[in-house]
């Protein structure tokens, strides 16, 4: 599966989401946007990890980024994971894996110790001019998001 780099232009998409609605990223044009891959609502890297950019969200924000955390799920299941865990961002639906495979976020990856296929936990900041500033493969669950604001400046 094809990675992307820094300065690829960010392939657009537009997904439903948790709340009824959908996400375009093009839509965001001119803002920054964060841009995070999970494997699976309601477990637990995935929970710590979205509630980490939960906690950072209105910093994101001040700072001009918008952000969206995109998994196989289905909305409903999205749905629950946002309500019980006051999510207050955009959780998008991808079961098809289209936009999945357009970060090359879906593919080989390791599982305690074993070669299996699925969603590899990778995070991209989308610049105002629509090319990633930042693409990040195989990211940790925790510490991921200070991570990630100490590369934005952030921190």
């Amino acid at each position: 599966m094809p990675r992307l780099a820094v300065g690829d232009l960010a392939p657009d998409f537009t997904l439903p989401t948790a709340d009824g609605g959908s996400f375009t990223l093009s839509d965001l044009r001119g803002q920054g946007v964060v841009i995070f891959f999970f494997p699976a609502a309601m477990t637990p890297g995935c929970t710590t990890e979205a509630c980490d950019f939960r906690d950072s969200y209105a910093s994101l924000q001040a700072a001009g980024y918008a952000v969206v955390g995109i998994s196989p799920d289905s909305v409903a299941k999205l749905a629950q994971f946002a309500e019980q865990e006051h999510l207050t961002y955009p959780l998008a639906s991808d079961p098809e894996r289209a936009v999945l495979d357009a970060y090359g976020a879906y593919g080989d990856k390791k599982l305690y110790g074993k070669v299996v296929q699925g969603v590899i936990r990778s995070s991209f900041v989308v610049g105002t001019d629509g090319a990633l500033d930042v693409a990040r493969y195989n990211v940790r669950a925790t510490g991921h998001v200070a991570s990630l604001r100490r590369e934005l400046g952030l921190d």
